[in-house]
């Protein structure tokens, strides 16, 4: 017989997690913690941030644990509702055990695409990939060794409508799209279908070297960094809010392969690490930018 999970694991059904936003004034936090005292709930950890303390934005997370959590849901948010009115916040509530839904978009590279289905394989990412999508068919044999659909759905610049439209129906419902490294543009109709659900990666050389080989391009001209970031896909190509970034130094005696798989590995750290913030509601939306409580 398996142990049950203990209170603070991810696992565990008594795990919550919940996010606050409202205009900032003194003795919201009291309020908060009395709120989850009175329901039995134990707070094990708080962080917060304020964009004014003197009449901004305040922003708070807090996970607990609330032995029944599941059944008691709904009392919790009964009191939740009743604080919102009276302060001006919005909220969400999430039980960390219920684990998310992601689809992963790839062209041909496998570098991130790997990452992820190891994290999830490892217990390092509490999500589940339920379908790779690609325009191209070669990573088949990577998602199927993982036991996870893959799609296929060529795009070209006349079937391009036809082809999202497809990859929608294909999906289905999933609380994240994760673009990791497909290599399409998407369009503004898509990115309304996922608002702030929907995660890309791309090296660190926007925009000084575009095209279709930055990196000889950048190693011409004697770059020393190499990075990745990764962000919430907007309209506005490569303009959403950034999640997380990383560097990587390099120096005369790199190659062009050497910043290329120096480069992989970059992005494959950053992007993971974006996705398993945003899957335990660490990510917060702010105008342009990002409040990321790691």
């Amino acid at each position: 017989m398996s142990a049950a999970p203990l209170a603070h694991d991810p696992a565990s059904p008594d795990l919550g997690r919940l996010v606050v936003r409202c205009p900032d004034r003194p003795g919201i936090v009291a309020v908060l913690s009395r709120l989850l005292a009175d329901v039995g709930a134990n707070i094990t950890e708080s962080q917060q941030h304020s964009s004014d303390p003197t009449g901004g934005v305040f922003t708070l997370r807090l996970e607990f644990v609330l032995p029944g959590l599941t059944t008691r849901r709904r009392q919790l948010e009964g009191a939740l509702e009743l604080l919102a009115a009276q302060w001006d916040l919005t909220w969400r509530l999430t039980e960390a055990a219920r684990r998310p839904r992601l689809a992963v978009f790839v062209s041909r590279t496998d570098h991130v695409l790997q990452e992820l289905l190891y994290r999830v394989r490892a217990g390092d990412l509490r999500a589940d990939i339920t379908a790779v999508v690609s325009n191209h068919p070669d990573l088949e044999p990577v998602a199927t060794a993982a036991g996870v659909p893959f799609h296929h759905v060529p795009v070209t610049p006349e079937t391009k409508a036809e082809a999202e439209a497809r990859a929608l129906e294909l999906v289905g419902d999933v609380d994240l799209v994760v673009l990791a490294r497909y290599m399409q543009i998407v369009s503004a109709d898509f990115c309304g279908r996922f608002p702030e659900r929907l995660i890309n990666i791309h090296h660190s050389f926007l925009p000084a070297f575009v095209g279709a080989n930055p990196y000889r391009a950048a190693h011409d001209r004697g770059v020393k960094l190499i990075g990745a970031t990764a962000h919430y896909v907007t309209a506005d190509l490569d303009a959403g809010p950034i999640i997380e970034q990383e560097v990587a130094r390099v120096d005369h005696r790199a190659t062009v392969e050497d910043m290329r798989r120096i480069g992989r590995y970059v992005e494959r750290q950053v992007l993971a690490q974006a996705v398993t913030w945003h899957v335990e509601e660490r990510v917060v939306v702010e105008g342009d930018r990002t409040i990321v409580f790691a």
